[in-house]
């Protein structure tokens, strides 16, 4: 999982600089190379904004599975219930 999570995030980097020093050249700026775009604010800022989508996605979840559980919803066991019990009535 680590592996796929790097590539992934090498993958980013690429595509990052990339449009990166396409927006520096229309803006009459030398592009920058890999390593230092590594460093600049803009692939920070991408990187980040994607985790705190990934996280405030799986924190919604996490929240809403809980809350519906929680409320008895028809597709939740009832809370302490064995694993077998899904979808039978508490």
């Amino acid at each position: 999982m680590g592996t796929v999570f790097l590539l992934s995030w090498l993958t980013q980097s690429v595509t990052g600089v990339a449009a990166y020093n396409e927006e520096q050249l229309r803006r009459l700026q030398a592009p920058v190379s890999w390593t230092e775009y590594l460093t600049a604010a803009d692939f920070w800022s991408r990187t980040l904004q994607n985790w705190q989508s990934e996280m405030l996605a799986i924190a919604s979840m996490a929240v809403l599975a809980i809350y519906l559980r929680q409320r008895g919803s028809p597709e939740s066991k009832p809370v302490g219930a064995s694993d077998s019990a899904t979808g039978v009535e508490g």
